[in-house]
């Protein structure tokens, strides 16, 4: 049952510093000064489908008076566009995983604290899911002086190996050179053809895929396979974090090369302060095993 101080969902809306307004899912906790900031994964998500899905989480965060925030951050979907406002001229912003670059996921964070802190909110948690995961390390290595109090880690990913291994050596490597040359010519927003199922723009593709770049945070595929992809030390924006960190994966977490234990294992070689946890039976989305996961989190946030 529901606490009767804890308001249903509210619909919210935030401006970035960078003129976008991102919408969102708001499970309030009346009095509250504490609450998570939940960060989804990319191809197509939004936090409006299947909206019961967010319960488990949130209803378990309500339990110990902690708010919660979804929402929908400019990867959201495969291909849309924002207004951007800015000295009262609005102009468009293709968006979507299709166009997003995950250094942007900064502008995205800021404008959820400073939303959740002009709601009297001033304990502050980060929580990503998929590449929800790799924006928080990212947004960590740019901003280490942020407000946030601890991070939450869930099923980080290895999109650079995944596409590598989808597209193959070949593919892969000729894809990600000609993706820099049309950045550089100014063609970089630009949709790649003849690489369905796969859409990207070719500066999207270059971000995503390019080994050296911020979106390789975890790169399991090159230590598993023994693979050099990078020039750049591996591990590097996971390493920068200093603050409290949880990291959850589920043992059936289709995305991680089949083998969890070993993954747990190779990120505890770099954070072994960190804290650890394997949800039995889950797989990448922690499908029928979010309300496991929602206590998980409570239980481990002061």
């Amino acid at each position: 049952m529901r606490n009767k101080e804890t308001l249903p969902p509210n619909f919210v809306e935030f401006k970035t510093k960078d003129g976008l307004t991102l919408p969102g899912l708001f499970y309030e906790v009346k009095k509250s000064a504490r609450a998570l900031i939940y960060l989804h994964g990319n191809g197509g998500s939004s936090v409006f489908y299947n909206t019961k899905n967010k319960l488990p989480v949130a209803e378990a965060l309500e339990k110990k008076g902690i708010s919660t925030l979804y929402f929908n951050n400019r990867g959201a979907h495969i291909v849309h566009e924002l207004d951007v406002e800015k000295n009262e001229k609005i102009s468009g912003k293709k968006c979507g995983m299709a166009h997003e670059k995950i250094k942007e996921c900064v502008e995205d964070i800021e404008g959820a604290i400073a939303f959740l802190k002009k709601r009297g909110c001033k304990t502050l948690y980060l929580a990503g899911s998929s590449t929800g995961a790799n924006k928080i390390c990212v947004y960590n290595f740019y901003k280490p002086k942020n407000e946030i109090q601890t991070y939450i880690l869930l099923c980080g990913g290895d999109d650079t190996g995944i596409y590598y291994d989808l597209l193959g050596k070949n593919t892969f490597w000729k894809t990600l050179k000609t993706a820099k040359q049309k950045i550089k010519n100014g063609r970089g927003e630009d949709i790649i053809p003849n690489l369905l199922p796969l859409i990207f723009s070719y500066a999207s593709f270059y971000d995503i895929a390019n080994p050296d770049g911020d979106y390789n945070i975890f790169p399991f595929y090159e230590v598993i396979k023994k693979i050099k992809l990078s020039k750049e030390p591996l591990f590097r924006h996971f390493k920068s974090i200093k603050k409290p960190t949880l990291v959850i994966y589920g043992d059936k977490d289709e995305y991680a090369w089949g083998n969890i234990p070993r993954v747990i294992g190779i990120l505890k070689k770099e954070q072994p302060n960190f804290t650890y946890s394997i949800i039995k039976g889950a797989n990448h989305s922690f499908k029928g095993k979010r309300a496991i996961l929602g206590n998980e989190i409570a239980s481990w946030l002061k």
